[in-house]
């Protein structure tokens, strides 16, 4: 089978749910204030799914939306892969639900856990695929329902969350160098600093597991800032190496949207403030969605032009993280 060098993005969408939690009805639930959250996070609001709406249904909405832009039927994809730690349920994937939703009849499905980082896991994982002539067109879905395991009691986590979802059409073909090396890493030993405790076969659903708290997520904030800002200037320093592109090239960078602290300190030490993408103001942190929902309003606004060069890089539970490089191929 003839290796296919070129994979690019022919199409993105995203979707936020109706309902707006600002961060003026967060002091209504918790102790804080509009500036504190603002000043420290850089978040003004985040959108909130409503009751009757799964993780399936924002991802199978972004996917809507990302096949109109890409000018294919559903009935064209080989591939979908949803990423997200927020599923409808442990099993069937998210991904085969959204397959029903959309129609996708011909396409092979599966989930990716990669928490925030899920999404450019996703991406590289589905462009390989299409490289080596496995797949022509695959659907990559990063979609969160970050509302359902969020502990609203707790005011150092439960401002920081929103749920969304965005999408891309990969296929092979385009022209320029389209979706370009990623660079990838893990390090489980400090999985403790960003989790959910319970809920899995460690600790599995029960009334005391319950009574713990531990289906909520847990973070040690000020640990995860220093592991974040570190890891993922590293990897957009390895990625633009690896691919032989030098910061001064890039024309825009889209890191994952987790806190403006995290993203300014990157912003510095790269020397890229003028070229960084943020909308983490209007919808927090979507987890796996943030990346994809960022890169799909870039190419809506008119950030993107044809032939740029865009490095987009994340950091996630896991401890995740990564980074890559693309050349933007739509007009």
């Amino acid at each position: 089978m003839q290796s296919i060098r070129t994979v690019s993005i022919i199409g993105t969408g995203s979707y936020v749910p109706e309902k707006v939690l600002t961060n003026h009805d967060l002091e209504k639930i918790v102790d804080t204030t509009d500036e504190w959250i603002h000043s420290r996070t850089g978040m003004r609001e985040r959108h909130i799914a409503s009751p009757d709406q799964a993780t399936s249904d924002l991802g199978t909405e972004a996917a809507k939306v990302a096949l109109i832009d890409a000018g294919i039927d559903a009935e064209e994809l080989d591939l979908i892969i949803v990423a997200t730690l927020s599923p409808d349920m442990f099993f069937p994937s998210t991904a085969c639900f959204v397959q029903d939703k959309i129609g996708a009849k011909n396409a092979f499905c599966y989930d990716l856990g990669a928490a925030c980082s899920g999404f450019l896991f996703a991406l590289d994982a589905a462009k390989n695929q299409i490289a080596c002539g496995a797949v022509k067109t695959a659907l990559v879905i990063g979609a969160e329902k970050m509302s359902t395991f969020i502990d609203w009691k707790d005011r150092g986590t439960c401002i920081l969350f929103g749920d969304g979802a965005g999408a891309a059409v990969l296929q092979a073909g385009g022209e320029g160098r389209g979706i370009m090396q990623s660079v990838m890493g893990s390090d489980g030993s400090l999985a403790d600093l960003l989790w959910t405790p319970g809920g899995g076969s460690r600790n599995p659903i029960s009334h005391e597991m319950i009574d713990q708290g531990m289906q909520y997520l847990k973070m040690k904030g000020r640990d995860v800032f220093k592991y974040a800002v570190n890891r993922m200037t590293e990897s957009v320093i390895q990625a633009l190496e690896k691919n032989e592109v030098s910061v001064d090239e890039i024309k825009c960078f889209i890191p994952h949207q987790a806190n403006i602290r995290i993203i300014d300190a990157i912003a510095k030490r790269l020397n890229i403030a003028d070229r960084i993408y943020t909308n983490v103001e209007k919808y927090a942190n979507t987890s796996s969605a943030a990346l994809a929902m960022a890169l799909d309003e870039a190419a809506k606004d008119g950030t993107l032009k044809k032939g740029d060069l865009v490095a987009m890089t994340v950091f996630g539970g896991g401890f995740t993280w990564g980074a890559n490089v693309l050349e933007w191929s739509k007009s």
